[in-house]
């Protein structure tokens, strides 16, 4: 590959290592995961919109993880999709940067809504009497247009700057384009680029992750000050569905963070298996974890199918 900064250029995406002949047979559980997603998310917003008890901070930011985790979803879902069901792994430079332009802005606004979640859960438990106050809709809003643009400005020279190098290889090791993976394949000098993504790591994921577990520190010691013990549990269980998030979101990560640095006799799958945890199963899992800790969301949920229900039994009995 001479020279990939002509439009006509190509990179070749990969997936699964070793499991090349069941890539039709694991696109099944693919779809199955997008669309547990997009229904599962999209519900979420449909149930915060359309509920007025919900019209609250904490489901405001949990409609903003919902958005952003349907981000997420279709951002990786045009090259993975085509990859397992078709075995088509071609992807031009200009789609596979404006894609990776577009994992990574969704992965950190994902981080900023989690760390947004923290803050208002720490409110909640510490301040509860001014938290209507503190948490009104319009500083909601504020968070939610900081983390956008937070996400946006970071992330423009990323794709920017790997447009202009040359690149020798073109065989990439995910089902999607990621930074450094494409950073990889140049043959010029990436230091500059290196830098730059990873100050732009330790400055979101990195500061956003250390906040929030600034923030449970803070929790935990307002929570052990109350005398109850029936308040203090259920002032933490109100923090389990966020926890789950935060772990499902960071886990992976950290995981993938250790084997690139320290696994080099690691498996040539694990990367590629992490990658997909950090990166598809927050979508999928997120709404699941609040429908099932989130007495409101549940019950309009439940509603929500009993009366769907009645109908089509009205529209049988007819």
């Amino acid at each position: 590959m001479s020279d990939s900064n002509h439009t006509g250029a190509v990179f070749f995406l990969a997936g699964l290592p070793g499991l090349e002949a069941m890539h039709k047979w694991l696109s099944i559980p693919l779809c199955a995961m997008y669309g547990a997603s997009l229904a599962g998310n999209s519900l979420i917003l449909w149930l915060v919109k359309s509920e007025p008890s919900l019209h609250q901070p904490m489901y405001y930011l949990l409609s903003m993880l919902a958005v952003t985790d349907l981000g997420l979803s279709a951002s990786t879902l045009p090259t993975m999709l085509p990859i397992y069901m078709l075995g088509l792994r071609r992807v031009s430079v200009d789609m596979c940067l404006t894609q990776l332009f577009f994992i990574h802005t969704f992965s950190i606004m994902e981080s900023s809504v989690l760390l947004t979640m923290a803050l208002d859960h720490f409110v909640a438990i510490s301040n509860p009497l001014h938290y209507d106050t503190i948490l009104m809709s319009p500083c909601i809003a504020s968070l939610g247009l900081a983390s956008v643009v937070r996400s946006l400005g970071l992330h423009i020279p990323a794709p920017i700057m790997l447009k202009k190098l040359p690149y020798c290889q073109n065989r990439l090791s995910h089902s999607y384009c990621l930074h450094p993976d494409v950073m990889k394949l140049a043959c010029a000098d990436t230091h500059i680029n290196s830098a730059y993504g990873l100050f732009v790591v330790l400055s979101t994921l990195g500061v956003d992750s250390v906040l929030i577990v600034l923030s449970y520190m803070l929790i935990l010691q307002t929570v052990l000050s109350i005398a109850s013990k029936a308040e203090r549990l259920k002032a933490l269980n109100t923090c389990v569905s966020h926890i789950c998030a935060v772990l499902l979101f960071y886990t992976p990560m950290i995981g993938l963070s250790v084997i690139h640095r320290f696994g080099r006799r690691a498996s040539p799958s694990s990367p590629v298996l992490l990658s997909y945890l950090h990166f598809l199963m927050p979508p999928v899992l997120n709404p699941l974890v609040y429908t099932i800790k989130t007495k409101q969301i549940r019950l309009r949920m439940l509603r929500f199918f009993r009366s769907h229900g009645a109908g089509i039994r009205d529209v049988q009995a007819q």
